[in-house]
């Protein structure tokens, strides 16, 4: 009789291990299959915005750069004042601040951006020193504001603009878009979201340094049709160091 109560008992004990086995096995397969989940959320994640800038791309595909945006319209008249800091280079690294919003000319680092790449974002653009000099080299910089920047319409009209002027051998295409933050300096004029700049020698080929501007167009959205004409009427060449690259 003791025998058969020591059997019952060690078959329950039995039974509720193996009921305890089978949960453990069970939460180890909702944690596995809640880890390969979350890591499937994060791949797809990581290349969702790589594919989805690459669809967005598609529609630009058969537009030319003054297709892209909005109306010349949305844009000021060109204005320009004198400027100084040609050749006028200092130490990487040293701070640097700038009257206007955003520069066109003025003292910079002694190093520039190469022209591999045409759009950053606030994560990674370039420094001021160093943009300044990109504009003593002749190329454009279309700044753009922080309402720019949270749009993803407009983010994407950017990256179509940059998709236009892509490549390194010919200079024509000397263009970055830059962002402009409440840290670089006062904010654009109100109601403007963008800005060109260019650093001008007062026409291709001439040498004397009391003619150079920096020239600025300010729109209240993004425009290629006005980018197209601004980089048209200030060419990589009208600027103090036009073959520098």
């Amino acid at each position: 009789m003791a025998k058969q109560a020591r059997t019952d008992r060690q078959a329950v004990i039995d039974s509720i291990r193996s009921q305890q086995a089978k949960g453990e096995n069970r939460r180890g397969m909702a944690i596995v299959g809640l880890c390969v989940l979350v890591a499937v959320v994060i791949i797809g994640a990581a290349a969702f915005k790589p594919v989805k800038d690459w669809y967005d791309l598609r529609s630009y595909a058969s537009d030319s750069l003054s297709d892209i945006g909005a109306k010349a319209s949305v844009c000021q008249k060109v204005t320009t004042k004198p400027a100084e800091g040609n050749q006028d280079h200092v130490d990487v690294g040293t701070p640097m601040s700038y009257p206007d919003a955003p520069p066109a000319f003025g003292q910079h680092w002694n190093m520039w951006d190469s022209m591999d790449r045409k759009l950053y974002t606030t994560s990674d653009r370039p420094e001021l020193g160093e943009l300044v000099h990109n504009l003593e080299h002749g190329f454009t910089i279309l700044w753009y504001d922080k309402t720019i920047a949270d749009s993803g319409e407009k983010m994407s009209e950017l990256r179509g603009i940059a998709s236009k002027l892509q490549g390194t051998t010919n200079l024509r295409d000397k263009f970055k878009a830059v962002p402009w933050t409440s840290e670089d300096g006062k904010a654009f004029p109100k109601g403007q979201h963008v800005a060109f700049t260019h650093w001008s020698v007062g026409g291709a080929g001439e040498t004397d340094t009391s003619k150079q501007v920096g020239v600025w167009q300010y729109c209240s959205d993004i425009s290629g049709a006005a980018l197209d004409t601004f980089m048209k009427d200030y060419p990589y060449m009208d600027s103090p160091e036009p073959n520098a690259v």
